[in-house]
């Protein structure tokens, strides 16, 4: 049993300096390729190393940092696309400086997802990327504040007086929806949604409503949102449509509410966009291969996570100055989900005026920091 539990044991640097027959500062210095040590002493390192089956163990080897080689990153959830590929792409841009990524999961609670930070504060992250549960201003970017934690906002953030912010331009791209939607006769809108206390949720209903009574003021908007979970926002819609409400075109500000939306309208045997159009905020596979394919707001993803982590890095590397504020574009792809509603829907306005009022539209939504220092 002693035997085995020895052979199971893992080596160490003491263990490999005695097999090589030097020091431990010896062993330190081969394996950060210090090239003073003798050619011999340095061979023999390698050979026990080889041997031995050696590995550095990060947070050992760290213990004499202020800071570990970690980065943190937590998400609201991991099951959207969105969120998974954004861990994907902040693990790879990590992993090019020399860093680990930690990622963990709040599941939409503030309370977890501050003790996910504590946690890594006491782990010493070098840095934390946050994508808040509702926005920059909740007692997670407050305990980061604190404790004096490197970190950097993302998705559900405007901006922020102590943290750089990275999200996508939900306002503007919600005025483009409904200049299209206005565009194309439809009068009466139904806009889909969780939880109003979320900045881009916010962002995204305001820039919708916006556009769509600058462009037509004759404009009906109901709204629709749950404030935790789809299950209630299914009810919320159901009921909704219940009453007699037909609504000739459905936006819905997030993806599995696009996806609630659709199943709603299978099980009442709508088809879109016949009967009823409809688009959504982010894109998913599911949404391009169905038929008809899901018109939808595509978020600038890699941009977002490839910001976050320049941004990032360098506040690590010791950069000072302000917070800077960045809003990275969408790009709306209209899809076969969307068309006309008919005769009784209304006129468009003219093409020209109707573009006009658009680009005004998104240009006075767009906050006049985004992108640059505060």
């Amino acid at each position: 049993m002693a035997h085995r539990q020895a052979q199971q044991r893992r080596p160490s640097i003491h263990d490999v300096a005695s097999h090589a027959g030097v020091s431990a500062a010896t062993v330190s210095k081969v394996m950060a390729g210090v090239t003073t040590v003798k050619l011999e002493n340095a061979q023999r390192v390698i050979d026990a190393i080889e041997l031995l089956g050696y590995r550095v163990d990060p947070l050992a080897s760290d213990m004499r940092r202020a800071k570990r080689r970690i980065i943190g990153a937590i998400m609201p959830e991991f099951e959207s696309e969105f969120f998974g590929q954004m861990i994907t792409q902040l693990e790879s841009h990590a992993e090019q400086r020399g860093y680990t990524l930690v990622a963990a999961s709040s599941r939409e609670s503030e309370a977890r997802e501050t003790e996910i930070l504590a946690r890594m504060h006491d782990w010493r992250v070098a840095g934390v990327v946050l994508a808040p549960v509702r926005n920059e201003h909740g007692p997670a970017a407050a305990f980061m504040k604190a404790n004096g934690m490197t970190g950097v906002l993302i998705d559900r953030v405007l901006s922020d007086d102590a943290f750089d912010t990275v999200s996508a331009d939900s306002a503007s791209a919600s005025a483009e929806v409904a200049g299209q939607l206005i565009g194309k006769g439809h009068r009466h809108i139904l806009v889909v949604g969780l939880g109003e206390q979320a900045a881009t949720v916010r962002a995204r209903l305001e820039g919708f409503r916006a556009a769509a009574r600058a462009l037509a003021p004759d404009v009906r908007i109901d709204v629709v949102l749950a404030e935790t979970d789809v299950e209630p926002l299914r009810a919320q819609l159901r009921d909704y449509f219940a009453k007699g409400e037909r609504p000739t075109a459905v936006y819905s500000l997030f993806l599995k509410g696009t996806l609630v939306a659709l199943s709603e309208f299978r099980r009442r045997g709508w088809h879109c966009p016949n009967d009823i159009s409809l688009i959504g905020f982010d894109d998913a596979e599911w949404m391009q291969v169905t038929w008809p394919a899901i018109a939808a707001v595509v978020q600038p993803m890699r941009q977002i996570a490839s910001h976050a982590m320049e941004a990032l890095f360098a506040r690590i590397e010791g950069e000072e100055g302000p917070p800077i504020a960045r809003l990275e574009p969408c790009k709306v792809l209209m899809r076969e989900s969307v068309g006309s509603p008919g005769s009784n829907a209304g006129h468009p306005a003219g093409a020209h005026s109707y573009h006009r009022a658009l680009r005004a539209c998104i240009h006075a939504l767009r906050p006049p920091h985004a992108g640059a220092r505060r």
